[in-house]
């Protein structure tokens, strides 16, 4: 029975994408991402957030497939940052959503719950995705603030940071 829901669902979903239909003829993917100047400046200016509320923390700012494209880490940063940091960036592009978010939905008991048992999410607070003209073209992850919604408040002084340049 799920899996005649489930066919149905996706039956239903492919009709209504007219997109698809379209791309169908097409044998590439056109897609665009941050250049590294640009993921440099969010990584910069989440970093400085976090230094002037006071908190040495590390940046990651992956693409939209997940892979590194810049690390900051300030001078007294704790040596688990790294790890944390991309994570969470990787997580935010991998399931579309902010990870603050993701901790929520992935809470045990929760439907989403078998997320947390795989080894690369991260569903704790500090990673966002990086959206322009509807499409996901990075992430960026914060750690080392004293709590998970700092490291996201920073994330986001990353983001608003080139928002001029990405908004078209």
């Amino acid at each position: 029975m799920k899996h005649l829901i489930l066919a149905a669902i996706t039956a239903a979903c492919t009709l209504a994408t007219p997109s698809l239909a379209q791309d169908s003829d097409d044998a590439f993917v056109t897609f665009k991402v941050l250049k590294p100047e640009v993921a440099q400046t969010a990584a910069l200016a989440a970093m400085q957030s976090c230094r002037d509320a006071g908190y040495q923390v590390g940046v990651m700012v992956v693409d939209r497939f997940g892979s590194p494209q810049v690390y900051l880490r300030d001078r007294y940063a704790g040596l688990h940052v790294f790890e944390t940091a991309r994570r969470k960036a990787w997580t935010a592009v991998s399931f579309r959503t902010d990870t603050m978010s993701l901790s929520g939905l992935t809470e045990p008991g929760q439907m989403m719950a078998g997320i947390r048992e795989l080894t690369e999410p991260l569903a704790l607070g500090g990673g966002l995705v990086i959206e322009a003209a509807g499409s996901i073209v990075a992430g960026i992850g914060v750690s080392g603030a004293p709590g998970p919604d700092l490291d996201a408040e920073c994330a986001q002084a990353g983001i608003d940071a080139i928002m001029d340049e990405i908004a078209f």
